[in-house]
């Protein structure tokens, strides 16, 4: 596989996402901001300070749904945000990686200390957020909460808890709730960060620290393991026409340590599964 250098010189980069018209958005966790790629190659920023923003995905209505300190819908006519989800028992609430199901629900996992410090961790937990904003709690104990991605046939949400060095599986139930959370697949190396699925039921991993995509098959063997000029692989995220254009975003790059983090962008050889809209 083959990889394209279509821009560099962020930090650590994350949330990916490629909307209709082929513009991939992005965020950059410990320098703030959200930016949009388009196709001619300008960047243009949308939010120049928010940071933190692990997770994001489109809106129904117009607009972008955003982790960090909280969840936040952004109204690009208007510039503004407005609060969706911000605290939990009388406590602000951090959010990373998030992914969202045919309600237009958002899955997403607390993270209750800084990851970037040497903090001893505090585990979190996973929610699902449905509009307008009622905050269901699913799941305690998660170490780091990362990618998160459903099966296509939504019987299954996956998760990336990365201190543990694997992908984690549960069953959704009718409620749209989990159960029997359980490894679905260990890292070769390095730790899961963001995932994307597959249209064949595949997870696609980013590996931090390993420099590497590990593409699993739907029963959690490796397929392939895709390596990048960069050691701290932070997310992913398929786009184009025909979903086949892999996106992969890194905090570095060992080819240009200059160019710092840079996005990637390569064909694959299935089509990735698009992640429906959020409803807020």
């Amino acid at each position: 596989m083959e990889f394209e250098l279509l821009a560099s010189g962020y930090g650590l980069l994350e949330a990916p996402r490629v909307d209709d018209l082929g513009r991939l958005y992005f965020s950059d966790i410990p320098n703030g901001g959200v930016y949009r790629r388009n196709p001619g190659g300008n960047v243009e920023t949308l939010i120049p300070k928010r940071k933190g923003v692990g997770g994001m995905i489109f809106n129904a209505s117009g607009g972008l749904v955003l982790t960090g300190r909280g969840l936040i819908h952004w109204d690009e006519k208007t510039g503004r945000s407005r609060d969706l989800f911000v605290a939990w028992g009388g406590k602000p609430v951090g959010m990373n990686d998030l992914t969202t199901d045919d309600h237009g629900s958002i899955y997403t996992g607390t993270i209750n200390f800084d990851p970037l410090s040497n903090e001893q961790p505090i585990p979190g937990s996973l929610f699902r957020i449905d509009p307008p904003g009622r905050a269901v709690k699913l799941w305690d104990g998660i170490e780091v909460s990362n990618g998160l991605g459903l099966s296509p046939d939504r019987k299954h949400l996956y998760h990336s808890d990365s201190p543990t060095g694997a992908v984690w599986v549960y069953d959704v139930t009718h409620e749209r709730g989990v159960k029997d959370r359980r490894i679905f697949a260990r890292m070769p190396a390095g730790l899961p960060d963001g995932l994307a699925v597959d249209a064949q039921g595949g997870v696609w991993v980013a590996a931090f620290r390993a420099g590497e995509v590990v593409h699993f098959l739907k029963d959690g063997a490796v397929a392939e393991r895709i390596k990048l000029p960069a050691t701290m692989v932070t997310s992913l995220v398929f786009g184009g026409r025909d979903m086949r254009d892999l996106y992969v975003v890194t905090a570095d790059n060992t080819n240009a340590p200059n160019l710092k983090g840079t996005i990637f962008r390569a064909r694959a050889g299935v089509p990735g599964l698009p992640v429906p809209k959020a409803n807020f």
